[in-house]
């Protein structure tokens, strides 16, 4: 009778912790399913992720001299449309800093388009959460940027191997040197249009159709490209040369940022 008794016991234990164990599963793919198709997560209200989308960027160390790393998902869809949106009425041609005066000047080494955007545009809401995530991931604040600009290369423009730090002393006397940039990629449908890094790989590339020897980064909508212009030493390094490859069909979108030893503000 007792054993009989037993057995019931046992049984109705099983059933209740299995019953426990499979609601548990059903509850926790129920919430799984809301933050996927709300799009939210447990984040979303934490003031210091800054709408950072832990979950979805993806950092790829592309090379360590120079330092170059590839964040995929960086930006949103509707992020990038947002910058092409405001960049395009009031793009002009390109400039490059000229060494002697400091002043910037029409080159033929760099053909794009570009604007920058306004304190005002700075100021916007989702401007701001970019700007938050670039601090956060390059880990550098977000007062020692520059002025967000946005660029579009046609078909064949370009911009010859360069570097972004300052040769001119005028520019770093506010702000200091520029320690690096982020290359953020706003559309895809675009051939050649890859940035180039002469000194970055042994291997063979294609830039813009042509076989080069280095490290070439092909434009894919919302991917970022942060690299440093200075060693970790502090000191320039001449590794971080970089190119935009010639455009061979459609348009290339990008915006950059770039960031310098202390508070520009």
């Amino acid at each position: 009778m007792k054993m009989a008794r037993s057995k019931y016991v046992l049984a109705f234990v099983f059933f209740v912790t299995f019953g426990m164990i499979v609601g548990s599963l059903f509850q926790l793919a129920f919430i799984w399913q809301l933050e996927e198709s709300s799009g939210t997560s447990h984040w979303e209200n934490d003031k210091e992720t800054i709408l950072v989308h832990h979950g979805s960027v993806r950092p790829e160390i592309l090379s360590w001299s120079p330092r170059i790393i590839l964040f995929h998902n960086f930006l949103s869809m509707q992020e990038c449309d947002y910058l092409k949106a405001i960049g395009r009425p009031r793009l002009a041609v390109s400039m490059v800093i000229d060494d002697e005066t400091g002043k910037g000047i029409k080159s033929k080494v760099r053909t794009s388009s570009g604007m920058f955007l306004t304190s005002e545009e700075q100021n916007l809401p989702i401007i701001q959460a970019i700007e938050n995530r670039i601090a956060v991931f390059s880990q550098i604040p977000a007062e020692n940027g520059e002025q967000m600009q946005v660029l579009r290369y046609k078909q064949s423009q370009f911009y010859s191997v360069h570097s972004d730090y300052f040769t001119n002393i005028t520019h770093i006397k506010k702000g200091g040197q520029r320690v690096a940039t982020m290359l953020m990629y706003l559309n895809d449908d675009v051939e050649g249009g890859e940035t180039y890094f002469p000194m970055a790989a042994a291997g063979e590339c294609s830039c813009g159709g042509t076989m080069v020897r280095g490290l070439c980064v092909k434009p894919s909508q919302g991917d970022a490209l942060l690299f440093w212009s200075l060693g970790l030493n502090g000191r320039l390094d001449p590794h971080s040369l970089h190119a935009g490859c010639p455009v061979l069909s459609g348009e290339k979108w990008s915006a950059t940022k770039w960031m310098r030893e202390s508070t520009l503000r």
